[in-house]
This record gives structure tokens, sequence and C-alpha cells, in this order.
């Protein structure tokens, strides 16, 4: 999702805001929820619904990370692995948001893999706030079963979406941007994006192409140290030239897939632009009022059938009330092995490495030593621009520039019964 990373299998080309849909969009930022759902409340125009006990964060963790392999396996993703720190990257995510909500709003949407490891390494949650997904049904399906959950506890509820898997060296920062943007999502019927401001032309992101005129605040309230501007259009992975273009526009943000929105109007938008996942919000809904048991037997019934889609494309690109906030703060999608090299101290002649390493004329790679049994020095002679990652069952060397096909080799292995193990 964040990045643009899931798609369909036949994507919905993105689409392009009109003068007319501008206007449109320009009026919902201070705009009070106009549909009713059962049971719900409007959120008033206070501060009082942006207080802490009615905000929720929800936290998507159930990427399998093949990227990362061999460190990153199915049972320990990415996401549940500690390549920085010595913290893995859900609880960093866990720990950035602590001071924004308390720890009963902080929900975890994983799968039935890994959510034993996810319970173990976040004992502070709440048991019932760990949410396995019976099968990967990409973004917008956890999504909406993370508005049932909450919207369950609170009508008047603002959640935010984040991914587990980010690197933001700021939290404070960070949660500066977050809380002003959960505080206007609270005030009526916009949905916040947050977008990062570009730095570089990067093809592994999608774009988000936004307004020049800064918004104003809702009418009596103090001005947000964030800036807010009004969302155009949601651009896909560009090639290399797009990308220089979008950077040199200075309207451009990276899509980092974190979004915020109170309960009413997420189940607005999916009513409005995926009626069938709203009814299917509306089910989860009841069954999650009822106990994490009811929850568990509705979902295991419906959830393999409900349609494969992120939320960019289920939502976002259909949207015209969305707002993007001003993510200008450090931050890092770590998609794949070379990305590490950002975040490790690099010799003279640029090897980034993790372990002991001792080379001759070998510049440019990236050495992780992951064993934990018999840990000896990585020796390179005449070896450039590779990575090189070490576990205690497997080793990994690949060009950098050939980073994205590990997934292909992940793949390769689990077809193999006899290699399958190592996934």
């Amino acid at each position: 999702m964040s990045r643009s990373r899931s798609k369909q299998s036949k994507p919905v080309k993105p689409v392009t805001r009109t003068a007319g849909n501008a206007r449109k969009a320009s009026k919902p930022m201070v705009k009070k929820p106009t549909v009713k759902k059962p049971g719900a409340k409007k959120p008033a125009p206070t501060r009082a619904t942006a207080a802490a006990s009615d905000r929720y964060i929800i936290i998507m963790a159930g990427g399998r990370g093949e990227r990362f392999w061999p460190v990153s396996r199915e049972a320990s993703p990415k996401q549940l692995i500690t390549l920085l720190g010595d913290r893995s990257f859900l609880q960093q995510a866990v720990d950035r948001v602590r001071p924004l909500v308390p720890a009963q709003n902080i929900l975890i949407i994983t799968n039935a893999v890994q959510a034993a490891a996810v319970r173990r390494q976040l004992p502070e949650l709440p048991a019932d706030n760990i949410i396995a997904e019976p099968v990967g049904r990409d973004t917008c399906a956890a999504v909406t079963l993370g508005a049932a959950i909450v919207g369950a506890r609170s009508t008047t509820a603002t959640m935010a979406v984040l991914p587990a898997d980010h690197v933001i060296p700021d939290p404070v920062h960070f949660r500066r941007v977050l809380g002003d943007a959960m505080d206007l999502a609270a005030r009526g019927q916009v949905i916040v994006t947050l977008g990062i401001k570009a730095t570089g032309p990067e093809t592994g992101y999608g774009y988000i192409r936004h307004d020049l005129t800064e918004l104003p605040p809702p009418a009596g309230v103090k001005p947000y140290k964030t800036r807010f501007y009004r969302a155009e259009q949601f651009v896909e992975k560009p090639d290399h030239a797009r990308a220089v273009e979008y950077v040199n526009a200075g309207n451009y943000r990276w899509n980092a897939g974190m979004f915020v929105w109170s309960f009413v109007t997420l189940t607005n938008a999916l009513e409005a632009h995926q009626p069938e996942m709203n009814a299917a919000c509306h089910r989860w809904f009841a069954a999650a009022a009822q106990g994490g048991k009811s929850l568990a037997r509705i979902l295991a019934r419906e959830y393999p059938e409900i349609r494969k889609i992120s939320v960019d494309y289920a939502l976002m690109e259909r949207a015209h009330n969305v707002v993007v906030a001003d993510g200008d703060f450090d931050w890092d999608d770590l998609g794949a092995w070379p990305a590490l090299a950002r975040h490790i101290r690099q010799d003279a002649e640029g090897n980034a490495a993790v372990g002991t390493l001792i080379h001759v004329d070998s510049a440019r790679n990236v050495v992780y030593d992951a064993r934990t049994k018999s840990r000896s020095p990585i020796t390179l002679v005449g070896v450039k621009d590779c990575i090189i990652v070490l576990a205690d069952d497997a080793t990994l060397v690949a060009a950098k520039g050939e980073s994205q096909k590990i997934k292909d080799l992940v793949r390769k292995l689990a077809a193999d019964p006899a290699l399958k193990k190592l996934v």
C-alpha cells in the first residue's frame, strides 16, 4: 500500500481531479458528516473529539518481507526483526505512537502465522487488539476490518492507519504531524494522508500531487504547525525521468501509505466507492460488538471471499475530500537490502557492514551478519556493488541492482519441498 506496493491484478488508472472536483473537495475541510450510520454520532467540532481516548491507531503488520530474506522469514518477517537497533520495526512503530494514544487504542492487523510472535513482542497491548486476518486480502480489507473494530468501540473515533515497517528517526516531529492530522480529521468529513517530502527522484514510491495553496485551519481553530494541501492526484511509481519532473515541480509528495480519518468519514467513503466492502464493514462491526470469538467466526467464513484490492485504488484515488499533510520529517520505507546502507556507517569505500568485514579492493557492498552461532569474519576480494547476508541456515549473495528479484528466489525456495523450511 504505502509506496503503492500492493496492486490488484488490473490496476485502476489514477484519477485526475478536475477543477470542478477540486471545488467539491474544498468544502469538507470543516464539514460535518452528512450520512449518519446506525447508532453513530456526528463528531462535534471541538478538540474534545480529538482527545486521546477517542483516537485509535491501526498498524498493519501482515507483510511477508521477502526482500529481506534470509533474515526475514514468513513467521518472522521484516516488521518483526531487528535490523536497526534493539527493537523490531513493529515495536518501534508502537513506541512512536504511544504518547498519542493509550495502549488499549492501538490495534495490530496481522495474520495467523505471525499473530503469536506479535503478541510476544507487544505484551503491553490487550490480546484482543492483535487481530489475525484468516488470509491476506490486501490493504482495503485490512483497513475495513480495523475500522469495524474501532467503530464497535466508538463511532465518534478518529483513526490513523500506519504501516509497521517504516524508519522514522525523529518520532517527536512525526507525532506532531500525525497529531495535527488526527485533530483535523476529527473535525469534519475529510481524509488526511501524510505525504513525505520528496528528497530525490525515487522510482520505487508512489506519489501524490497536491494543490500549491496551503489550506487554512477550520474556523475558530488555532493554526496548525503542519501544512495541509488539497490532494489532486495519486500517481503510480514513475520512471526516472518522470520522477525528476515530480521532484522539481515541488508539489509532489511520496505516498507513504499513512492515512487518517474518522469512523464516519471512512464508512461514508466505503459506501460511496466500495459498497460490498461497506456491507462487510457493517457485518464485522456487529460481530466485533459481540466479542472476539464472534468476529473470528464471521471472518473465517467471509474473509477469503473479500475482494483483494489496495486502499489506494479502492478509496484514495476515487475520493474528492483528500487532504495532504506535509510530512516534513525524515522517513524511509527501507524496502530492500540496499536501503540499509542509508542507516549504517560506511567505510571509505562505501561498504556498509553489520559484522566483521575484511576486504581488499571491494566497494559499495551491503554486508549483514545475522548468525547467532560461530560468527566469523567476512572477507571479500574484488567484490563490488553486492549484497551479502549470512544467517545460521542460509547465505545470500546478490547484485545490489537485482535486489527486487530476491522475492523470486524466495518463491523458488518455497516451491522446493527440501528447501521450503528456509522460507
